[in-house]
């Protein structure tokens, strides 16, 4: 796949093998062995697997040299005819990610972008057409949801505009995958990270993607992103670190935040 030939230092990898049971000793005949279980290869991508109608998922890993596994994508892909998004925001006064779906019922929970150490978002938000913060500039990104339904823009091509009615949104930054396609992150690589991304593909799907092992630079992902078979009109890069995270509850999967968040994308069956 294309996504192998961006990550040759990466790494299918760590297969588990239960442990032998011990050989139990009986009073009389031979001695029994309970064979080791055959170890279950993980595969270096599923391909894209039902979940529910209108929401598939799909795992892509990545291995190093020696077959070890070291980082993987895990990728949720939402048809916006049969769900939708909000955001929720609580400035000064956060919820993990599990508190955040008890909160709101919600089927999906992302998190969201950055925020100050008074958990203040330091971005554009949107809530119930209610706007706060200040906008970014041309290296941000928005996640926005309008009467037509969600979208993910490029703040450099779009700026936001005051005037725009919006039900909800969130800016966040950098642009990994600018429109068309292309790679939108090239600057010099800095420290690998966890990561959380939320796109648009060319039939305007949105996803929601997580590289939770802490590998990636910005710049690698840019270029996998763009490189990979995903389709990705646009990406933006979440809040990273300790902050990523995302909860499904139906089918349940998790990956878990290891902060409080002031923001997050919310989804909802119709």
């Amino acid at each position: 796949m294309r996504l192998f030939f961006l990550f040759v230092v990466f790494l299918v990898g760590c297969t588990a093998v239960t442990a032998p049971v011990p050989t139990p000793i009986l009073p009389a005949g031979p001695t029994a062995v309970v064979p080791a279980a055959s170890p279950t290869p993980l595969v270096p991508d599923t391909g894209w697997e039902a979940a529910r109608p209108g929401l598939e998922r799909r795992v892509i890993r990545f291995f190093d040299a020696d077959g070890r596994l070291v980082e993987h994508l895990y990728i949720l892909r939402f048809d916006p005819a049969l769900y939708q998004f909000r955001v929720g925001y609580r400035p000064g006064e956060p919820l993990s990610l599990q508190d955040w779906q008890a909160e709101t019922g919600a089927l999906a929970v992302l998190n969201g972008g950055f925020f100050t150490e008074e958990f203040t978002a330091t971005g554009l938000v949107v809530v119930d057409g209610q706007a706060s913060g200040a906008s970014y500039g041309a290296f941000a990104g928005m996640f926005a949801v309008t009467a037509v339904g969600p979208e993910v823009r490029w703040l450099g091509a779009r700026p936001h505009d005051p005037n725009e009615s919006l039900q909800y949104a969130l800016q966040s930054f950098p642009v990994l995958v600018k429109p068309g396609g292309a790679a939108g992150y090239a600057e010099p690589d800095g420290e690998p990270a966890r990561r959380a991304v939320v796109g648009q593909d060319g039939d305007g799907r949105i996803l929601f993607i997580l590289a939770p092992r802490g590998r990636f630079t910005l710049t690698q992902l840019s270029q996998t992103l763009a490189a990979s078979d995903l389709n990705l009109d646009t990406a933006v890069n979440l809040d990273g670190g300790a902050s990523a995270g995302l909860i499904l509850t139906d089918p349940p999967a998790s990956i878990p935040a290891y902060t409080l968040l002031p923001a997050v994308i919310l989804v909802y069956g119709r």
